[in-house]
């Protein structure tokens, strides 16, 4: 029931209850029960005209003079779940009511309330029904509020932080949103300490379960909903609502027993707030288009399927980039590091990736490649380029390369004298992509490195080297996608490589370097959950046992369990008992040597989640 609702402990401290000096007789655990109307009534069949939620306010002259047939009254309206039986003295009863009725009433929890002194119940009906009616607008205001709030958040395209800060504010509870693998992203500790909040949560997060993809699970305390769009559900948002005790201070009018939900607005707030959240996602993986208003970009319809591929092919041509019957590879470049935060602020972090898109036109139109080339994110370039055949694959490559790296110190002598380079003709802008998604993240580095370190280009304020990615070379426009997102994957994985390559490949990639790349990716979180989320529960729960370390020395050990058992520093037998039990948890054959591979990327994917 609506926490709008005043309890009944709050009706009887209003003035027209409290005129009739109001005793509680019995039912005193029922006191903070929600009302929702009050009803007059001197019949003893009323039970069966209401619908619960009632305090009833009687005189007693219709109630039944025998004991079975006030016990049976009292039953009645326990069982239609009403919240209260006001019997006002003197013309029925003079002293007290029945004791039978109060042996009854306290057995079925009812709050049973005396008023000793006469009191005209049409005043106590308008205080009620007002304080109620004054609550629901009170909450229809709030909602409104709500509504109002997200949808401003929406238009203006709030960041996940500036989302999470407002549901906070609007519930007064600390609010978390965290991914698939119960990682946090963001929170808002709504004044409470950050620390405490936060402490061991992945283990606290996966002992909260509620049914369904808005609900409370009162055992934690925590109102939880799914956050996602277009069918893929990318993470969850929760808010505590404290279960007992310590509640919130609410509006005038709302009120909340210990043992029951958050009130309705909290559950519309936290759907709200996780709909602006997705929402957001979806507008910043174009937000490049949507803040310009202009078209889409050729790359940007290859990448995520917004046009066919003739009219790419058709539209590239008019811009003198011919993609039929060519060759494709897919380049990133990036540097290796990103743009320090508070180091110049938004438009030096803009003028550093325009130097980039600048830097790699010129290195294109030097090379004499044909390619169409786009800003893919605030630290990288995107390049798609169209050879004659596949033969000069490499030669292209390390022609850039070179072209790169001689742009690169030439635009540090430019930039000192104030000369800003030409802009290449064949560069494109496309939309910038939201952290995590298939077009963000590109990255490339190699010979380029080099030149950041020169103290011209230091004085310029680009930190750190270059990266230069590509993938594997397709022979139609139609799989040009997979090599773009393929030197994506490379880009990122190299910034964890400190090797100074000229070009990186996808040999020079390693699987762990893979999996932190794809770690923002939902479908790997999802894999991990599949594979280990039930091992991970246990552990939640028991956290001494460390199942979890056992499976790793077991499996990092080549499936050997001598060598695991040493490795987990445990005796043999007591090794071979944890596997057994790690087996049933998982429902898996750690014998098998496809479920272990499966198990031991799962744990890869999970080290590569965990990893910042």
């Amino acid at each position: 029931m609506s926490a709008v609702f005043p309890t009944v402990r709050e009706v009887l401290a209003l003035d027209p209850v409290r005129h009739g000096t109001p005793r509680v007789v019995a039912g005193n655990a029922g006191l903070d029960g929600p009302v929702r109307w009050v009803h007059v009534a001197e019949v003893p069949d009323i039970a069966t005209l209401l619908g619960g939620g009632e305090l009833v306010l009687t005189t007693g002259i219709g109630l039944p003079g025998d004991d079975a047939g006030l016990r049976a009254f009292i039953g009645d309206l326990a069982d239609v779940g009403v919240s209260g039986l006001v019997v006002e003295l003197g013309r029925r009863y003079g002293s007290g009511v029945p004791r039978v009725m109060i042996a009854a009433a306290e057995r079925r929890g009812l709050p049973l309330v005396e008023l000793r002194r006469a009191t005209p119940f049409v005043r106590i009906t308008e205080a009620v029904h007002a304080l109620i009616v004054d609550a629901q607008l009170t909450e229809l205001r709030a909602t409104e509020e709500i509504h109002q709030r997200f949808t401003d958040l929406s238009v203006e395209g709030a960041d996940a932080a500036e989302v999470i800060r407002q549901a906070a504010d609007l519930s007064g509870c600390p609010v978390v949103l965290e991914n698939l693998s119960r990682q946090v992203l963001g929170y808002d500790p709504a004044g409470e300490s950050a620390e405490l909040l936060l402490d061991g949560w992945e283990q606290h997060s996966r002992r909260i379960r509620p049914a369904g993809r808005t609900a409370y699970d009162p055992a934690s305390g925590w109102l939880v909903t799914v956050v996602g769009a277009r069918g893929q559900d990318w993470g969850r948002l929760l808010l505590r609502w404290p279960a007992t005790g310590d509640l919130p201070t609410h509006r005038a009018g709302e009120s909340t027993p210990p043992d029951a939900g958050p009130p309705t607005r909290l559950t519309i707030l936290i759907e709200r707030a996780a709909s602006t959240l997705a929402l957001g996602r979806l507008i910043r993986r174009d937000a490049e288009g949507l803040e310009r208003q202009i078209h889409r970009t050729l790359l940007t319809a290859l990448l995520d399927h917004s046009r066919p591929v003739d009219e790419v092919a058709l539209r590239a041509k008019a811009l003198g980039v011919v993609l039929d019957r060519r060759h494709l590879v897919g380049v990133m470049v990036r540097h290796r590091a990103d743009d320090p935060a508070g180091e110049g602020g938004p438009e030096a972090g803009q003028a550093r990736l325009r130097d980039l898109s600048e830097a790699v036109g010129q290195a294109l139109r030097e090379a004499k490649l044909t390619a169409l080339t786009s800003a893919v994110d605030d630290n990288a370039v995107g390049a798609l380029l169209a050879l004659p055949d596949p033969a000069a694959e490499d030669r292209a490559l390390s022609a850039f390369a070179g072209a790169l790296r001689r742009v690169r110190l030439d635009g540090a002598v430019r930039a000192t004298s104030g000369t800003e380079p030409a802009r290449a003709a064949s560069v494109v802008e496309v939309s910038r992509a939201a952290p995590g998604s298939e077009v963000s993240r590109a990255a490339f580095g190699g010979e380029g490195a080099r030149v950041a370190n020169d103290p011209a280009r230091t004085a310029g304020g680009a930190p750190g080297g270059l990266i230069v990615a590509a993938g594997s070379g397709v022979g139609s426009l139609r799989e040009a996608r997979r090599s773009l997102v393929e030197a994506r994957q490379i880009a990122e994985a190299a910034r964890r490589d400190r090797r100074d390559l000229p070009v990186f490949r996808l040999p020079h990639v390693g699987l762990a370097g893979l999996l932190h790349l794809l770690r923002d990716e939902p479908r790997l979180q999802t894999f991990v959950e599949r594979e280990l989320g039930a091992l991970l529960e246990y552990d939640a729960r028991h956290p001494r046992e460390r199942l979890l370390d056992t499976l790793r020395a077991y499996l990092e050990q080549g499936r050997n369990k001598t060598a695991g058992a040493a490795a987990a520093h445990l005796s043999r037998p007591a090794f071979y008992e944890r596997l057994a039990r790690i087996a049933r948890i998982l429902d898996a054959d750690l014998d098998s040597v496809e479920t272990s591979l499966s198990l031991h990327v799962a744990l890869l994917a999970l080290e590569a989640v965990r990893t910042p």
